[in-house]
């Protein structure tokens, strides 16, 4: 008699559920419509998830007006409509165009990464913990700046170049240290939490060194700030975001399919470690050019794809949710903090590091009740 076999972690790790991912029931199937394009394709979308889109995307356009016209020099909605269609007066296409509206355009941009990025870390380690800024990429892309500005005493442009290369660089890293014939969720999740821990005392280390000019430098950056950004921010950023997106958006039927397991994927024809790899390269440079782009803002990568899947009711990555999600939260946060506490007062990332540290709590507890941790 043949002995039943035995499976190894790894194996029923493939085949388990996304933690906190909303699985339905054959019988409660959602209803969804195929769209066929004139090319012949044909692509299923959800209704109720294409309206959360929208309406995501009609709040944080709204809340964008409303933040180009918060300041030392305050400007009405309607006077902002009017001077970015051209009828304002000199001073406010000066402030509208000039001064404002490319922090908000910066504010949208990165919200938008950080939450679509958020989505696919958290569908590949099928976790949701596996968030940029959990898991060490955000550290990464930090240490990089910080060692342009310790060390070299680097441009703006320079500290951005070296955030960049400091996503990528512990974006392998980490994906090497994972790897153990494929790259698994909770492996993926433990080993970035080890290396987010080391990047951090790395930070402190850099922060040591630093003479007193360049610490407090170093300080301001790594809070997360719209402060002062302009157009040199936005076209770099927009062009990552319009090449890797439509990429990411591409992929998005496989990264569904990854979230059933590796054997599930395979099984439905999903190249499964070539899928991950360009998934998490376009996630790692999404991360990576946000952070360069106004610092490491806390927390909208790991609350974005959350809130949209609970308030979508779909399964999957709902990647374009998350991005509009995390799109409305950067910008509504930006403007909260005007509000409240006064124009420049307190950097973005202050304030969703706060909110954010609420909402890891309250995660954390909600898969504990649930006995996924």
């Amino acid at each position: 008699m043949n002995s039943a076999p035995t499976h190894r972690l790894d194996a029923e790790e493939d085949r388990a559920p996304a933690a906190g991912v909303a699985c339905e029931p054959a019988a409660k199937s959602r209803r969804t419509r195929a769209v066929r394009t004139p090319g012949g394709l044909s692509v299923r979308l959800d209704p109720r998830a294409l309206l959360v889109s929208l309406l995501l995307v009609a709040v944080a356009l709204a809340a964008s007006v409303v933040l180009i016209g918060t300041g030392d020099f305050p400007i009405s909605a309607v006077d902002v409509l009017r001077t970015l269609t051209g009828g304002g007066t000199t001073a406010q296409e000066f402030i509208v165009q000039d001064l404002r509206l490319p922090r908000a355009l910066v504010a949208l941009l990165v919200g938008a990464a950080l939450g679509m990025s958020g989505a696919v870390f958290q569908s590949v380690a099928r976790n949701p913990l596996g968030s940029p800024d959990v898991i060490g990429f955000g550290q990464g892309s930090t240490v990089g700046a910080l060692a342009v500005i310790v060390l070299f005493h680097g441009s703006t442009y320079a500290v951005s170049a070296g955030s960049i290369v400091g996503g990528l660089v512990t974006g392998v890293a980490i994906y090497a240290l994972a790897w153990k014939k494929g790259v698994h969720g909770y492996r993926l999740v433990l080993v970035g939490i080890g290396s987010a821990a080391m990047l951090t005392g790395l930070i402190g280390y850099l922060l040591i060194e630093a003479n007193p000019s360049d610490a407090s430098r170093s300080v301001a950056w790594m809070v997360g700030s719209l402060s002062g950004r302009d157009w040199d921010q936005v076209w770099p950023l927009l062009a990552v975001c319009a090449v890797l997106f439509p990429v990411v958006l591409g992929h998005g039927r496989g990264l569904k399919m990854l979230e059933m397991g590796d054997d599930a994927a395979y099984a439905l024809g999903v190249r499964v470690e070539r899928t991950r790899l360009v998934l998490m390269l376009a996630a790692v440079l999404l991360t990576a050019a946000a952070t360069a782009a106004a610092g490491p803002v806390a927390f909208i990568a790991l609350a974005s794809p959350q809130v949209a899947r609970r308030l979508t009711r779909a399964p999957g990555p709902n990647l374009a949710a998350a991005a509009c999600m995390g799109a409305a939260l950067l910008v509504t946060a930006d403007w909260a903090s005007q509000w409240i506490f006064g124009a420049d007062r307190l950097p973005v990332g202050a304030l969703t590091g706060m909110l954010g540290g609420c909402y890891l709590l309250w995660l954390l507890c909600a898969e504990r009740r649930a006995g996924r941790i």
